[in-house]
């Protein structure tokens, strides 16, 4: 055999040798370093708050189960404001996100949103004393608050400008890093009522019975909670983890336990996909 063709076929035999394995994607990696890193905004009760120094809620009793499909894997919850969640889930600053994220079609579109968690249409929060607001058109004059933000921000100004567009505006709205705020606000007056989900709005409800009542019926579509990862290759396989355990959930009726732990009843979600949001 020719030196030159013997050295042609060492070096790729040495090439071969040294060639990197394939490269793990984001669950492997999440197996092999024992860890899964994940975003919560602990500031939106039931789904999940903090409680004797621990993140508890709808969202912590859920992800107790989903982990037993990760043995040997910690979970790491950040307790994170919740403007930079979403942000920091795009820059790879955590694996996945388990908080309340309302679907909308801008989310839908950038991000892999989980099975739904949760229903999350939009109702409003009122004073107990304040008899001028019966249903939802009747915040038509009065300030409204909700979160910087949030998907229920965005709600009440698109019903805002639906009863602008009927000649019976809201006088103004106010924004808050976090629900609780606009709740302090509405219980002191500083406030005519709060714009959120109405599992949320419930609970407020539960917790001060004698100060908060929640306005029916709700307003807008229908919408549901999610929780999300990043839409790209290395994140397919955990997001489709995620995924079957939440369906697990609820074919095994776990979850419908949970919901009537943390919210006093049952809710209808779907089981097999996530419906695409118009908007």
């Amino acid at each position: 055999m020719p030196l030159a063709r013997t050295l042609l076929i060492a070096a790729g035999l040495a090439v071969s040798c040294i060639a990197p394995a394939a490269a793990e994607d984001l669950l492997d990696g999440i197996k092999a370093k024992g860890t899964f890193t994940v975003a919560t905004e602990a500031r939106f009760p039931p789904f999940e708050f903090v409680e004797n120094g621990q993140i508890v809620g709808y969202s912590a009793d859920m992800m107790a189960e989903v982990m037993k499909a990760l043995p040997g894997v910690k979970l790491e919850r950040l307790d994170l404001p919740w403007q930079g969640v979403l942000p920091g889930l795009a820059a790879k600053r955590f694996d996945y996100v388990v908080t309340s994220v309302t679907v909308t079609k801008e989310r839908f579109d950038a991000y892999h949103l989980s099975l739904p968690v949760a229903d999350a249409t939009m109702a409003i929060l009122k004073r107990k004393d304040d008899t001028s607001i019966t249903k939802p058109e009747d915040i038509a004059g009065k300030t409204v608050g909700s979160q910087t933000g949030s998907a229920q921000l965005q709600a009440l100004e698109a019903f805002a400008a639906e009863l602008n567009g009927k000649g019976t505006p809201i006088s103004g709205t106010k924004t808050y890093v976090d629900f609780s705020e606009a709740y302090a606000d509405l219980g002191a007056g500083r406030l005519d009522a709060v714009v959120n989900s109405l599992p949320n709005l419930l609970e407020a409800a539960r917790q001060r019975p004698d100060v908060f009542e929640v306005v029916l019926p709700t307003f807008g579509p229908k919408t549901y909670f999610s929780w999300a990862g990043r839409k790209d290759e290395d994140s397919a396989a955990l997001n489709a983890l995620i995924d079957a355990e939440l369906r697990k959930l609820g074919e095994s009726g776990k979850l419908a336990e949970l919901q009537k732990k943390w919210f006093g009843a049952t809710m209808e979600l779907p089981t097999d996909k996530l419906p695409e949001p118009a908007k």
